[in-house]
Formats: structure tokens, C-alpha cells, sequence
């Protein structure tokens, strides 16, 4: 079996991207976790060019990494320089890396217009640096920086570039796709040039993903005898990205045959996926292969009775070998499977001839056509089941609410108050709080009338508030008149959950939500206690 080796950038190339920011302590923590999955090469930054990545490298040099070999990042040595005076490659080196990797242009129109130099001056910048670490590190890395765009230009300049560095110690030569913009067969032209022009050679790719095809061509190197495969999780990086690492690892051990990281490591792929995401505040991308939450998502009736008979109907692979799962969708387009799969899925055990099945995709179907989504509120959905089967216990019952907001001053914040009228047990409730907004002076007004029932409310946060005005629905007039849905997002210490609301008036489709929410938290806590008492 062929064996290609992985080389994240994530911390160096892809913290470039646009509304991705890491501290020093993030890159320790993400290159903790890239060391986990198997990764073998963990680019860490650049040394010296800004105090995140100054203090990243005086801290890690305390840690220990089981499988990756961490990697300084930059570029040859200035043209005013020797390798032994300047400031760049003295950086490299004091990071105390095994592995540095530098950079130096390939491409003739590069050295002479952005660098400002000869193209034989920019040979011996290369063939200089790269001989002046290859002494004195363990490995050197040469990124071709513009490779294939110089290679399109002069490919005699960008072939000489590469073996300069080749001769003078570098152990690999990294292709690099730099603007994103060769097409596949472009490159596969040109990865076949190098092989025949260097057959000795250590290759690896390095794609930009500026035409959408950084994944596609980095496979295609590597189907070609490229041994290194550089690219970020998720497809962070400048501009439109770097090749997605999360996408290409589980293409060369699934589909190619090719050992990246093997199999048990890549079952943690979706984990290390949305690790990196929250740790750099940004939501995972839903749609994205392999590892998105939509990645084996059925939502089409025909669809999900087809892979309740056998998964490979609708789904290319085994959602399990990457970490992901399968999931089945309500919707306006479900059919009794749908209904079938996710209540066996919750726990109720629904025979495909119980007239219950019907009475909910129809409730299902209308409800929907209101605006409801229950394929991103299982709470609500749950709850609805529930009251189909005259299941839905009865916690407490709405009575009244009131809501007051007021303005008295241009600059000065509104007031708001709310009072609920609600019956817990046999007893009326009647309280009233203040909030920051409508929505907040309800919850809080309910909960004041309901912790005294159920103390382990007190537990609950919320975590995620969305309102989306909805165009098309059943009723719909338009404008401000439209209806719009409310998802709330809630936790505890045990789990967290999505309810919603749909209505004309925000603060009805709040409520909604809201009282969702606090049903579902006292049903789960009533099944965990009645769980822990059989036990």
C-alpha cells in the first residue's frame, strides 16, 4: 500500500483567512489535536513575524508531539543578506524545529519584478538558504511558491528553480498552486514535467483553492507520485482557501487506497474538524463532504425508505469511518419512513400501521408549510410525537402573558417588562420580571413562576437565539406582516437542544420556543431520572 504523508498548514496558511483570529494558546491547543489524528507534519507559523507566533514557538518547545513533527515556516534569505546575517533564517532556526520549511519564487516574472532581483541572483538565494538549514536541521522543505503559473510562463526557469534546491539539501519539493487558478489537466501536465525532469525527487503538493479545485488537484498529484500533501482542516486559508484536508484524507484511504493516516486515526476526522472550527469561532460548514452535519443528511421520503433497506443506496461511503453519522430529516417532503426512522431513533417504537404515523406527517406536512423546520428542532418534534401519542406530560399550563415595552428617552435604553399567569400543579402562578427585551422578560417571568416546582431549571442557559423572516408561507402577507421563525438554542449540563416557534408576532414565535425549551429540559430530566432508577 502506498503511503503519503500530511502536511497541516492550518496555523500558518490557514490562519491567513479572513475572520480567523488564533492566540498563541489556540495553536497549542489545535496542534495538540492535529497530533491526535495522525497528522505528520504541523506547520506551526512563521518565527518573528509577529508576537503570536513568537510566544507560540517559545511555548511549545516544553511539549511533546507523538506523531507530528513540528514545522517553522519562511522564506530565503534577503538579497542585502548572506544566510549567515539575516534576520529571517536566524528566526527559523532559534524556533528549534525539526523541520523548516521556506519558500522561494519560482516563477521568473516573481524575481524580478516583486523580489527585485536577477533570476541568477534568485537561484543562489535559494540554493544558499536551503544549504545553510539542510546543515543544520534535521529536514528542509522547499515550497515552490508559484510553481505552476511559472512553470506555464517559463518552464525551463521554473524546472532549475526547483532542482537548485533539490541539489542543495532539500529533502522534498512542494508544488505550489499559489494563486489557485491551474485547472486540473493543466497540472497533471506539469506534475508529469517534474517527475520526468526529477525523478529522484521528493514531491508534494501545495493547492489554493481559488478555482474550487484544490481538493481534485492535489489527488491528482498525488495519483501521479506526489509523497506529501499539504492543505488545512476545513479549507481555511487567504482568499477562497487552502486544499481541505478534510476532504482529501479520507478520499486517498477511501477511495485511492493511499495510508494517510490510517483507518482508526480517521474516524476522528469530524471531532478534529469541529474542534478547530470552535476554537477559532466559526461555525462548521453544514454542507461540507465527509464531516459536515448535512454530509449524510436524508430528507426525500423515497430517499430514506431506500436506505433503511441498505445505506448505500443514497450514501458513498460509511458515515462511520470518518466520525459522522447518518441522519434522517423532517420535512414537507417526508414520507412514513422519515416519520418511522426518527421516532425508533427517540425511543418510541412505532409500528408503520399505527394510525399515529399518518396523524403526524400530516401535522408534520401543514406544520411546515407554516414556516416549522423539525429537521433543526428535534426537541419541538419530539414534543409534538409526544402529544400525538397523548404522551406529552403536563408540566404546567399557559394561562396569560402581558408584555410592556417603553421608550422614554432618544439615547436611553427601552424598558421592557412581562408578566405570566400560568397553572403548575393545581396552583396559579402570577409573576412579572424585567428584561433585556421582550424575550428575556418572558423566559424570565416563566421561570420565576416554575423553579420553585423545578428547581433544575435554574440549570439551563441559553446559547443561541436566530429569528428568519419567512417569504412564501401558508398565509404569508409580506413585509412586516410575514411570519417568521424563531430557533432557540438551549443547554445544560448534560446536552443541548433546538426548539422553535413560527408566528406573525415575534414575541408569540419567542414563546413558542420557548416553552418548548422547558418542557423538553423536564422531560429529559423525568427519562434520566427513571433511567438511573432502573439501574
Amino acid at each position: 500500500m502506498r503511503h503519503v504523508t500530511i502536511y497541516d498548514t492550518t496555523l500558518r496558511d490557514g490562519a491567513q483567512a479572513e475572520e480567523l483570529n488564533l492566540t498563541a494558546q489556540d495553536k497549542l491547543r489545535i496542534a495538540r489535536k492535529l497530533d491526535e489524528l495522525g497528522i505528520h507534519y504541523i506547520e506551526a507559523g512563521w518565527p518573528g513575524s509577529n508576537p503570536t507566533d513568537a510566544s507560540f514557538f517559545d511555548t511549545v518547545k516544553s511539549h511533546t508531539f507523538a506523531n507530528a513533527r513540528l514545522v517553522a515556516f519562511g522564506s530565503t534569505h534577503l538579497n542585502r543578506t548572506t544566510p549567515e546575517n539575516d534576520p529571517n533564517l536566524a528566526a527559523l532556526l532559534a524556533a528549534e524545529t525539526p523541520v523548516i520549511t521556506i519558500f522561494g519564487k519560482t516563477w521568473d516574472m516573481h524575481a524580478t519584478k516583486a523580489l527585485g532581483v536577477s533570476l541568477e541572483r534568485n537561484l543562489e538565494l535559494i540554493r544558499n538558504s536551503v544549504a545553510y538549514l539542510a546543515s543544520r536541521v534535521d529536514e528542509v522543505i522547499f515550497d515552490a511558491e508559484h510553481f505552476f503559473d511559472g512553470f506555464k510562463h517559463n518552464p525551463e526557469y521554473a524546472l532549475l528553480a526547483i532542482r537548485t534546491a533539490s541539489e542543495a539539501g532539500a529533502a522534498r519539493l512542494i508544488l505550489c498552486d499559489t494563486n489557485g487558478g491551474t485547472l486540473t489537466s493543466e497540472l497533471s501536465e506539469t506534475v508529469k514535467a517534474v517527475m520526468t525532469a526529477l525523478p529522484d525527487a521528493e514531491i508534494g503538493i501545495h493547492a489554493h483553492n481559488d478555482s474550487e479545485l484544490a481538493v481534485a488537484n492535489s489527488l491528482e498529484a498525488v495519483r501521479l507520485g506526489a509523497t506529501q500533501v499539504q492543505g488545512t482542516i476545513n479549507g481555511y486559508g487567504e482568499r477562497c482557501g487552502n486544499a481541505n484536508l478534510c476532504s482529501i484524507i479520507p478520499n486517498l484511504e477511501l477511495k485511492m487506497g493511499i495510508q494517510a493516516i490510517g483507518p482508526e486515526n480517521l474516524r476522528r476526522l469530524l471531532i478534529t474538524s469541529h474542534f478547530v472550527s470552535e476554537t477559532a469561532n466559526l461555525r462548521p460548514f453544514m454542507r461540507q463532504p465527509f464531516v459536515g452535519a448535512s454530509a449524510f443528511a436524508h430528507k426525500g421520503g423515497i430517499h430514506v425508505s431506500a436506505i433503511l433497506k441498505d445505506s448505500r443506496t443514497y450514501e458513498h461511503i460509511d458515515p462511520t469511518t470518518v466520525g459522522n453519522s447518518q441522519r434522517v430529516l423532517l420535512s414537507d417532503q417526508a414520507g412514513r419512513s422519515n416519520i418511522l426512522f426518527k421516532t425508533r431513533e427517540l425511543g418510541y417504537d412505532l409500528d408503520k400501521t399505527d394510525t399515529t404515523v399518518d396523524a403526524l406527517l400530516k401535522e408534520l406536512k401543514l406544520k411546515e408549510s407554516m414556516g416549522f423546520e423539525y429537521s433543526v428542532a428535534e426537541a419541538s418534534f419530539e414534543l409534538m410525537l409526544l402529544e400525538a401519542l397523548g404522551r406529552k406530560p403536563d408540566y404546567f399550563t399557559f394561562r396569560h402573558f402581558f408584555v410592556v415595552d417603553a421608550k422614554r428617552e432618544e439615547d436611553a435604553e427601552p424598558f421592557t417588562e412581562a408578566t405570566v399567569i400560568i397553572n403548575v400543579k393545581g396552583q396559579a402562578e402570577h409573576t412579572a420580571a424585567t428584561g433585556m427585551g421582550p424575550v428575556n422578560a418572558l423566559d424570565r417571568a416563566l421561570r420565576k413562576g416554575l423553579e420553585r416546582f423545578y428547581p433544575n431549571l435554574s440549570e439551563i442557559r441559553l446559547l443561541d437565539f436566530k429569528v428568519r423572516v419567512l417569504s412564501g408561507a401558508v398565509r404569508d402577507t409580506g413585509g412586516t406582516a410575514s411570519f417568521v421563525r424563531v430557533l432557540i438554542e438551549t443547554g445544560d449540563r448534560h446536552e443541548r437542544w433546538t426548539t422553535m416557534g413560527v408566528s406573525h408576532n415575534i414575541i408569540e414565535a419567542s414563546w413558542q420556543a420557548v416553552v418548548d425549551s422547558i418542557n423538553y429540559k423536564l422531560l429529559r430530566d423525568d427519562k434520566r431520572r427513571a433511567k438511573e432508577a432502573k439501574e
